[in-house]
């Protein structure tokens, strides 16, 4: 081989730091820092310090991103075997199995240092709890051996607004666990819409997913009570956590338009409905949370615009 081949052959600066990126699922960990910018923006009942919301995101960011790694590690061999993953870094052979490990190992220990030295250690230990949770508890053994690993793994994805509270306030309050819980619910049908659209995948893995096992129309079934669950949550969070109108009219539009596409999936079965709420419920998500921070700032944004109108 000559040295011009060889040189065609390894990857630029720019290819490996895309590599390293693409390991830590940029898309899924942009979902998790929103829901924690929330949490922050809630428990400060305005902005927190910069700083704090600086670092608290990097080394949220450092966490997901580290676990995802390791994901990349532990699921090289299903990944393969799926279009929707086989282009993932470590299943395309873009990296060694053994530089994912030590990438994500080394931004584990990033984020709790980080997060325990500059924000408070109930921060870093919650945040490691989900990287944790996530690594063992769902990828490496719910999702290989249980048809439930996507209701109970949802916890690791659940923790992020826990991790923005305690980092504002340095405990935990009812709010914090019912932001907690808002995510749990929302997992199963966020994820199982998802499963639809790649369910011969999952059977070719051998990944025990609910259409897999149980089959699509059952699916779908537990697809529209999760959303039922969730949209009544939502709606009996509005008293619980102290919010107002807005909150409740956004949290019933939004909840209205996610039933809808559910109970639409459900008769018709079509993939078409499938990606619609998967990616509806991403929206719905961010829009809820969105909902939330701006009913609790309301109160002083009115009294801002009064003051310039009235001045």
């Amino acid at each position: 081989m000559t040295e011009a081949s060889v040189a065609r052959t390894q990857p630029s600066w720019a290819q490996t730091v895309s590599t390293y990126i693409r390991l830590t699922k940029p898309r899924i960990m942009l979902l998790l820092l929103i829901t924690t910018a929330g949490a922050m923006l809630l428990a400060a009942n305005g902005l927190p310090p910069f700083y704090l919301l600086a670092v608290t995101l990097i080394g949220g960011a450092l966490g997901a991103g580290g676990a995802s790694a390791i994901n990349n590690y532990m699921d090289r061999d299903i990944d393969q075997l799926m279009q929707r993953t086989a282009s993932r870094p470590v299943a395309s052979g873009d990296i060694s199995p053994r530089k994912a490990l030590s990438f994500g190992v080394t931004l584990l220990v990033g984020s709790f240092l980080l997060l325990a030295v500059v924000v408070n250690v109930l921060a870093a230990v919650l945040t490691m709890i989900g990287a944790l949770f996530y690594i063992f508890v769902y990828t490496g053994w719910l999702k290989r051996s249980s048809v439930h690993g996507v209701v109970i793994g949802g916890a690791a994805g659940a923790l992020p607004p826990l991790v923005g509270w305690a980092a504002v306030t340095g405990e935990l309050s009812l709010l914090a666990y019912l932001l907690f819980a808002t995510i749990f619910i929302w997992t199963p049908p966020h994820f199982w819409a998802l499963s639809l659209l790649i369910k011969n995948e999952y059977e070719r893995a051998q990944v025990p997913m609910l259409p897999v096992i149980r089959g699509e129309t059952e699916t779908r079934r537990q697809i529209v009570w999760y959303s039922i669950g969730l949209v009544g949550f939502t709606l009996l969070v509005a008293p619980l956590g102290s919010f107002g109108v807005l909150y409740a009219l956004a949290a019933g539009a939004l909840g209205a338009s996610f039933l809808y596409r559910a109970a639409r999936l459900l008769r018709s079965g079509t993939r078409h409905d499938a990606g619609n709420l998967f990616h509806y419920s991403i929206l719905y998500l961010a829009l809820l949370f969105a909902a939330m921070v701006l009913d609790r700032q309301l109160p002083a944004l009115i009294t801002t615009v009064t003051r310039i109108v009235t001045h």
